[in-house]
């Protein structure tokens, strides 16, 4: 060869351009190879020789595998990070909503706040006292005397700073935003009458809501008109102030109807909602029903069924009787009278609805076979007064709204003589279908 060739730039040159190369195949390698060996030169012996593999070297993995677990990794944490953004909006949202809820309570509660202020401005020294719950919490001993209950409302016993005895009507379940208590609240401070309940004053504090009425000695007439075999509840009256408490309560409810500037609809008149007095004077208490409409208005809208299952006129659970008005209240007083004169509860779940079982039903007749033989002879005070009771409420109840009389009327009749009063006709309806648990209900 010459020297030249050995110049690195023809080299380069060379190995750029390319070259053959021939060789021969060594039998001994292709063995070699296919145990799993490496053919090569023997530097000492400068033979071609079989070198071993190493024994622990651990085979690669392919690069296909590398590459699909790295895509895996890629997608793994980008889900990760997905999810984690997709939980972040959704707390966001969460919390966002939970916020918002939480500012209209305070602006509503903030708003009925205002309502009560105005309220108190409204009606200056006419408005009963507002009281914190605390303050009624203390008044009531953390109420440990407990009066009575109803639907959604448990009342205590309780004592003001002067000493003064009060029942505090503690409202268990509130309604609405708050007007309807404070239309309850306005409703009896349009009242002034002696024989209705006097409200004290009243607490508002958000869901917590209560009424502080005056103190009733001898609480609800309840206790005195049914037959019990308790000894301590089991006190009959006598007929002289059974008919006094009846043209009481009469008195009462046409002062609701005729002597407010706005007509007052009870719509649950019963004993249980007659209070009574130290001397025995009654009154109209529990205005949770009560519902406000003008004078002028004969009939009144009402979505519903309010009342209590007993005293509740048809016209009320049934339009096809009628249209609901003042009369709806004249119903409830002549069911609450006969009790009165019978002594025994007008309506029982647990018997027949049908006319023979049905309380007005049994009393008219006793009232026919009583009246044949007293106006063929004398009568006591005592005949005179029942049998008056008895009819004033039979014309009470009459199915026609139109038949029964006002209570003014009703005051009249009372107080007028045996003789003037004419037999009613016989109430046709039989009492309403309800269960034991549904006794009672409102609107």
């Amino acid at each position: 060869m010459n020297g030249d060739i050995w110049n690195l730039s023809k080299m380069e040159e060379v190995l750029r351009e390319g070259f053959e190369v021939n060789w021969k195949e060594d039998k001994s390698c292709s063995d070699c190879i296919q145990s799993n060996g490496v053919c090569g030169n023997d530097a000492d012996t400068n033979q071609t020789t079989c070198f071993s593999a190493p024994p622990t070297e651990a085979p690669q993995k392919p690069q296909g595998s590398s590459s699909k677990l790295k895509r895996e990794i890629v997608i793994g944490i980008t889900a990760a990070v997905l999810g984690t953004i997709v939980v972040f909006i959704i707390i966001c949202c969460l919390r966002r909503e939970q916020l918002s809820k939480a500012l209209i309570f305070r602006r509503t509660a903030r708003k009925n706040d205002e309502n009560v202020k105005a309220f108190i401005l409204n009606y200056g020294s006419l408005a009963p006292k507002h009281y914190s719950y605390a303050e009624i919490k203390k008044m009531t001993n953390s109420f440990i005397n407990k009066l009575g209950q109803g639907g959604y409302s448990n009342v205590y016993k309780g004592k003001l700073p002067n000493g003064k005895l009060v029942a505090v009507k503690v409202l268990s379940e509130s309604k609405g935003n708050g007007e309807d208590f404070i239309n309850e609240v306005a409703s009896i401070c349009r009242t002034s009458h002696v024989n209705i309940v006097t409200l004290l004053g009243f607490s508002y504090e958000k869901n917590k809501r209560a009424l502080i009425y005056e103190f009733m000695p001898n609480g609800s007439l309840d206790k005195f008109i049914y037959h019990r075999e308790s000894s301590a509840t089991n006190c009959r009256l006598e007929w002289k102030t059974l008919y006094k408490i009846a043209v009481d309560i009469a008195r009462g409810l046409e002062y609701l109807h005729r002597g407010c500037s706005t007509r007052i609809l009870h719509f649950d008149i019963k004993p249980q909602n007659i209070l009574l007095d130290e001397d025995f004077n009654p009154k109209i208490s529990n205005f949770g029903l009560a519902k406000l409409c003008q004078r002028k208005d004969s009939i009144v809208s009402m979505n519903g069924m309010r009342g209590t299952a007993g005293y509740i006129a048809p016209e009320v659970f049934s339009r096809s009787f009628g249209g609901v008005s003042h009369k709806s209240d004249v119903y409830s007083y002549g069911m609450l009278v006969l009790e009165m004169v019978g002594g025994r509860k007008n309506f029982d779940a647990g018997v027949s609805n049908c006319s023979e079982k049905y309380f007005p039903d049994w009393i008219y007749k006793d009232l026919e076979l009583d009246l044949d033989g007293r106006t063929r002879g004398v009568i006591t005070e005592e005949e005179e007064t029942s049998s008056k009771m008895i009819l004033v409420s039979l014309w009470c109840i009459q199915t026609n709204p139109a038949d029964r009389p006002s209570m003014n009327k009703v005051v009249e009749m009372l107080e007028g003589t045996l003789h003037s009063l004419q037999i009613p006709p016989k109430p046709f309806l039989c009492s309403p279908k309800v269960s034991p648990m549904e006794s009672s209900t409102t609107s």
